[in-house]
């Protein structure tokens, strides 16, 4: 392996993507390498993997994978990025076990997440993009967060002094759907959504559909919650009390936003012409249409956040680790998404 280079100073617009590895039991190694095999020829941007070296070695071993890894700094990744995958080690050694999740590897899967969010607050990176986590294996090493999502808006908001609201979505070629709650049980969903909630989680993907998707005036189709958006209220009342008020709130701010829709008859290409993004009262609501129409491209992006994050949207899928079976499509997906957002935003901001 090539030992780290000594670092110097990248202009953000030119500074490469952090790549944290995820839980190395799962697919996460395994699609970095895929996605940097993939390489220019797939549009795959400069990226470094922030990992364990020798595990990421040992998995390309093991897959019978052509790959040179380079030990690099960050600001060094985008001049070796054509010749090996750039690596920039972590403290934390990792234990390699596809398949078999282990608790002593949970300080590094922690480890890469604080370092690509430190590298991008710093300019060293243009955007954190994060391969899957096991939430389970993490809160039995004492992790407090219910995902990845929360712990990044943590991290940003030890940062800034400010709290936080961070808003997820689901961006596909032909869709992005944002939910208003997301990882709740479904007899929840009635109590925790508010006017307020939905006004938030709306005002944010507008701003950010703006000025990071580079969307003017972007167009918000709000579902309802009932079947039918409640039918005037024969079926369930939260559509009239509560989402409607929050839509009128968000058009006298000057945001384009329409409904209570009907979600059953929302999600066919002619609706979807017709709107920017789909705001989802709940998570099935939301994530169900998206991957239906984009399993293998679909991208889980984090707004409301003072950097851009973008992962792919499935898991570890413990169950194919190891075997060569993974697919990086959306791991490709999430980088290029994640460089394009990246670029708008240094336009938008004059840099």
């Amino acid at each position: 392996m090539d030992r780290p280079a000594k670092q110097h100073n990248v202009r953000k617009a030119d500074a490469p993507l952090a790549l944290s590895v995820g839980d190395p039991s799962g697919i996460g190694p395994e699609i970095a390498i895929a996605a940097w095999q993939a390489g220019s020829s797939a549009g795959v941007p400069p990226f470094y993997l922030l990992a364990d070296p020798a595990l990421i070695a040992a998995r390309a071993h093991r897959l019978g994978a052509n790959v040179a890894i380079a030990e690099t700094a960050p600001a060094e990744a985008s001049r070796v990025f054509a010749r090996a995958l750039p690596v920039v080690p972590l403290d934390a050694r990792f234990i390699d076990s596809p398949g078999r999740p282990n608790p002593a590897n949970a300080t590094g899967v922690i480890e890469a997440i604080d370092r690509a969010v430190a590298d991008c607050l710093a300019g060293d990176a243009a955007a954190v993009v994060t391969c899957p986590i096991a939430k389970k294996l993490l809160y039995d090493a004492g992790f407090r967060f219910p995902g990845h999502t929360e712990y990044l808006a943590h991290l940003a908001s030890r940062h800034s002094g400010a709290e936080l609201t961070p808003v997820m979505m689901l961006a596909g070629p032909e869709l992005r759907t944002v939910p208003v709650t997301i990882h709740i049980a479904l007899a929840e969903v009635p109590k925790t959504l508010t006017t307020e909630l939905i006004v938030t989680t709306a005002r944010i993907a507008a701003t950010d559909l703006a000025s990071r998707f580079g969307i003017a005036g972007p167009r918000l189709a709000v579902t309802g919650l009932n079947p039918h958006a409640g039918e005037g209220g024969t079926i369930g009342t939260e559509d009239e009390r509560i989402i409607r008020p929050a839509i009128e709130r968000l058009r006298a701010e000057g945001i384009d936003a329409f409904g209570p829709l009907p979600a059953d008859t929302m999600f066919h290409a002619r609706a979807r012409a017709g709107y920017d993004v789909a705001i989802c009262m709940y998570h099935d609501q939301a994530l169900i249409p998206a991957k239906a129409l984009a399993f293998d491209e679909a991208v889980n992006v984090t707004l409301g956040l003072p950097f851009i994050r973008t992962s792919p949207d499935h898991g570890t899928a413990f169950d194919i680790a190891g075997k060569g079976l993974a697919r990086a499509d959306s791991l490709i997906a999430a980088l290029k998404l994640a460089r394009r957002l990246a670029d708008t935003g240094t336009k938008a901001a004059g840099a």
